[in-house]
């Protein structure tokens, strides 16, 4: 008895120890070259237009980023271009949205959001902005043989495109919730490029992006504003 139990013992141990193996080799992450970048942050708008409220946590920017690595030779500096996605929203506090079309004068205008189609019951009001980005930066990494030990800090810049544009509003009609979106680009500037820096240690970091290029084509935002944007947040690197 006694020695069937240690048998048995024995192969399931044996067992065990082969089945975590196996896992282990599954859950191995692929050798790829480079790294995903994801940045999350919030935004604000610098000298923006009258009744441009927005909110702290809704004004939110998701980054989603592709770069490769060009280290100078053996040194701790590297060249580091990219490529993704930059997601950004504007929640505005006030409730307010942008017009569907441009007034008198060519710009877009900041309105209640009720005020297009006589909405009822607004809830949350979005100015939303969909990039395709190409970030460069030049990098510092005290460890770049073993960056999952290493601090870093770089220095960068971004161009990106504008390849979606919307504005969403949430209401509630009959007791139901329902969203009301306008695709198209009110005004929003199709081009924007700025500068960025990241400090951190290992795949952590903190950023700041900040857009040299307006929000908004000139004479076409609300009040015809020159607003700028910056994002500060954090950023998850795998390497």
């Amino acid at each position: 008895m006694i020695r069937s139990v240690v048998v048995f013992v024995i192969v399931t141990c044996i067992s065990l120890s082969a089945f975590a193996q196996e896992k282990e080799k599954k859950a191995a992450r692929p050798d790829l070259p480079g790294s995903f970048l994801i940045d999350f942050g919030f935004n604000n708008g610098i000298s923006s237009p009258d009744n441009w409220d927005e909110a702290f946590w809704g004004s939110r920017t998701v980054n989603l980023y592709y770069q490769y690595p060009f280290r100078f030779g053996r040194s701790k500096f590297s060249f580091v271009p990219g490529l993704g996605l930059g997601l950004e929203r504007f929640k505005m506090d006030n409730n307010f949205t942008l017009s569907s079309s441009p007034g008198p004068d060519g710009n877009y205008l900041l309105i209640p959001a009720e005020a297009p189609t006589l909405l009822t019951g607004v809830k949350k009001s979005m100015i939303i902005a969909n990039y395709f980005d190409i970030p460069v930066e030049f990098r510092f990494d005290t460890h770049p043989e073993d960056l999952a030990r290493s601090f870093n800090f770089a220095v960068g810049a971004r161009a990106g495109i504008l390849f979606d544009g919307l504005t969403k509003v949430k209401y509630k009609e009959d007791g139901e919730n329902k969203i009301l979106k306008d695709k198209q680009n009110h005004g929003l500037n199709e081009f924007r490029y700025g500068f960025y820096t990241r400090i951190g240690i290992s795949g952590f970091n903190i950023f700041m992006f900040y857009n040299t290029s307006p929000l908004f084509e000139k004479d076409k935002g609300p009040s015809m504003t020159t607003m700028n944007t910056m994002t500060i947040g954090i950023s998850l690197n795998g390497f």
